[in-house]
């Protein structure tokens, strides 16, 4: 006999709005800054562009992945649309790696190929991006720890506020000293600053779509914890994944002792696990031993 907890909702405040709103800024500042980039010859502040451009991508397929996620589950897709959430959040990740790599590449050539920067240009538009990235970062604060797919958002836009740091430094260096390297050393700092951001996205996102163990679970502690039940005598074939960010799921054969009931060491197993493992979605079969199941009632 089957015990199990299948409410497959995801509690959590609704994220459209901060989105929505992070969203329309950066787009905002994108046209800007691509502009500046051009008129400004600044590599790092073409950098930063680039930067927004994953950002309003990332936050667009945010919006979409939210809306997908709310789509019920029906008779093919049991589970419902949870998934397409890590699926974009995979896909920002891997757009970060080819943005930074491309602009590490095209600072690396500026070294050889130097260009006038016009820095007082370059410090206004970055000033303005500094100040839109951290009020999208505020907007964003509030799902990133409920969503892998919010959280890659959120990192996007917070790397891009060093990045709009990095440019106005430059910005002020070249102003200085009238060394337009700066702008390069700086494009390859963002890059390379954005590249180990992407790689913990990427980690996060591959190893939910692998169902491997979620981040924080210790699969041996709740091994542990189960046989320390009474009645419980033995378990086998468990198993612990998540659906998306902050879904774990957890299925087990619990071998219960013949003096005890099944179905009460099981209440006391699930318990157990939504109380110190946070794991409420279960499927757990008792059985007397591990080829023959307890008797139904």
């Amino acid at each position: 006999m089957m015990g199990a907890e299948h409410n497959h909702a995801i509690p959590g405040v609704s994220k459209e709005k901060p989105l929505i709103a992070a969203l329309l800024l950066t787009s905002t500042y994108l046209i800007v800054a691509v502009t500046g980039a051009f008129v400004t010859e600044s590599l790092a502040l073409l950098s930063e562009a680039a930067h927004m451009l994953t950002d309003a991508v990332a936050m667009a397929i945010a919006l979409v992945a939210i809306r997908i996620g709310r789509r019920p589950a029906d008779a093919k897709r049991t589970y419902g649309y949870y998934r397409f959430e890590i699926l974009a959040a995979t896909f920002n990740a891997i757009l970060l790696f080819f943005i930074a790599g491309y602009i590490i590449y095209e600072a690396y050539k500026r070294f050889f190929l130097p260009s006038e920067v016009q820095s007082m240009g370059m410090l206004i538009i970055a000033s303005l991006g500094l100040l839109i990235n951290l009020t999208s970062m505020r907007l964003l604060t509030i799902g990133k720890d409920k969503s892998l797919n919010m959280k890659s958002a959120y990192l996007e836009v917070w790397s891009d506020m060093l990045g709009a740091v990095g440019v106005i430094i430059a910005a002020i260096l070249i102003r200085l000293t009238g060394y337009s390297w700066f702008d390069s050393v700086i494009a390859i700092i963002i890059g390379l600053w954005v590249l180990p951001r992407a790689w913990v996205i990427l980690k996060e996102s591959m190893n939910i779509l692998l169902e491997g163990v979620p981040e924080g679970v210790d699969l041996e502690k709740i091994s542990q914890a189960i046989l320390n039940i009474p009645g419980v005598t033995g378990m086998h074939d468990l198993h612990v994944w998540a659906i998306t960010t902050g879904k774990p799921s957890l299925t087990a054969h619990i071998v219960v002792d013949l003096n005890s009931d099944c179905e009460q060491t099981l209440l006391a197993v699930r318990q157990l696990l939504a109380a110190e493992f946070k794991i409420t979605h279960t499927t757990l079969q008792h059985e007397r031993t591990a080829d023959n199941n307890c008797e139904q009632h």
